[in-house]
């Protein structure tokens, strides 16, 4: 999962936020450092992380890639599961999907202080360029994706990876209407934020 789904599995409150974000940001990081409730949502990261991986169906879709671009299946995957998330909001969350988008840059911005630099920089530069709304369109997602392989530090053949998911579409939009649900009860079952934080 990327931003959007990981801040909307988290609790609303700036440490969960925080922590929920902070997964992708540990290099360098002693998580026994860390504030309880930031503690907490990396946890959640961790969780939605493993719950993803594992899953039969996410597995089973990595595999449709070709070879040469399997390796970079799973960050396609998310990115591509944001935009899911995005373009069918409603069916997973009550909440108005521009506020609730809107509270996670509140979140952020306030949760700034707990970053360390890098992750903050980061974190900048998603509210500043409004991000998580960035993947409501597939071409932006094939820009994404084509970005991040750009930044990749060892040759490899994933631009242009979009082109694989496009023929797939409607097959992979299916399969994530049934998955994340599943994703979402196993967040509430495993209950590792507290409704407080």
């Amino acid at each position: 999962m990327n931003y959007l789904a990981h801040l909307s599995l988290s609790r609303p409150s700036v440490p969960s936020k925080v922590g929920n974000v902070l997964g992708d940001f540990m290099h360098g990081v002693d998580p026994a450092s860390l504030d309880r409730a930031v503690r907490c949502g990396l946890d959640n990261h961790r969780l939605v992380d493993r719950f993803t991986d594992s899953h039969a169906w996410v597995r089973d879709q990595r595999r449709q890639f070709s070879v040469g671009r399997r390796r970079f299946a799973g960050v396609a995957l998310d990115v591509l599961f944001d935009h899911l998330l995005w373009q069918h909001w409603s069916r997973f969350y009550a909440l108005d999907r521009d506020g609730t988008i809107a509270a996670h840059y509140r979140h952020l911005e306030a949760g700034l202080p707990l970053m360390h630099a890098p992750m903050r920089l980061r974190v900048e530069r998603l509210i500043e360029h409004d991000l998580l709304n960035q993947y409501a369109h597939l071409e932006r997602v094939g820009q994404v994706l084509d970005a991040i392989a750009g930044r990749i530090r060892f040759a490899n053949d994933f631009a242009g990876i979009i082109e694989e998911i496009e023929p797939r579409y409607r097959e992979l939009e299916e399969g994530f209407l049934a998955f994340y649900p599943e994703l979402q009860k196993a967040v509430r079952e495993a209950g590792l934020e507290a409704p407080s934080e």
